[in-house]
């Protein structure tokens, strides 16, 4: 049995559960106080994790720590089709891994303005919110080109990837810390194809897909 060490508002926490919920993986929650009561930092939790670091997965008695650690390992092992890290196509991995980076880069800074409005981190607000803008600016690009070859995703295959998983938790919750989404109509069209991706686990703030027109008549 898989236990992820986690907390409910955390983003790279809920990638976590985003990933296992695409792969029908069974687990358990392990769930900690970590706003206010920074239980990540208790004596228990150090023995297991001296880093202190959110998310921890333990898969039966595998530990991997942080969130791109984890999205590796649950690849890994829980996906033998290969169908979210693609690599039958030789330039796959490095499409993947530039989308990685993106992802740790919205963490950078929409996610530490988030974090700095909702749970009073420390942190220089203007360049948090200048650089998450940037990255919106390349990513809705980037997304507008990829609708006009036909490809819905951040890697250009026929599905999503990893990388899709990896970089829509800090672009979803990015209103939290005063980064709107509405200038990039690309990247709004983006997280409403992910939110119908078969099981799509929401989370406090993160919504179900609106029902389709279609489904309304």
């Amino acid at each position: 049995m898989i236990t992820l060490y986690d907390f409910e508002l955390s983003a790279d926490c809920y990638t976590v559960r985003l990933m296992m919920a695409a792969l029908r993986v069974s687990f358990r929650r392990i769930e900690l106080d970590v706003y206010p009561g920074r239980e990540h930092e208790s004596p228990w939790f150090l023995k297991i994790n001296p880093s202190g670091q959110l998310p921890l997965l333990d898969d039966d008695g595998i530990l991997r720590c942080g969130v791109q650690a984890i999205l590796g390992h649950l690849t890994g092992r829980h996906d033998p089709g290969g169908r979210w890290y693609p690599r039958d196509d030789p330039e796959m991995p490095a499409r993947v891994a530039r989308w990685l980076e993106v992802a740790a880069r919205l963490s950078a800074t929409a996610g530490s303005a988030r974090l700095h409005d909702t749970m009073f981190y420390a942190a220089d607000i203007d360049a948090c919110r200048g650089g998450a803008h940037a990255l919106f600016r390349a990513l809705d690009e980037h997304l507008w080109f990829a609708e006009q070859s036909g490809h819905d995703w951040l890697c250009s295959a026929g599905h999503p990837t990893i990388a899709d998983i990896a970089c829509f938790p800090h672009v979803m919750l990015s209103e939290e810390g005063g980064v709107s989404r509405l200038p990039y109509p690309a990247i709004r069209r983006w997280t409403d194809r992910v939110k119908r991706i078969p099981h799509f686990a929401p989370m406090s703030g993160i919504f179900n897909a609106s029902p389709s027109r279609s489904a309304l008549t």
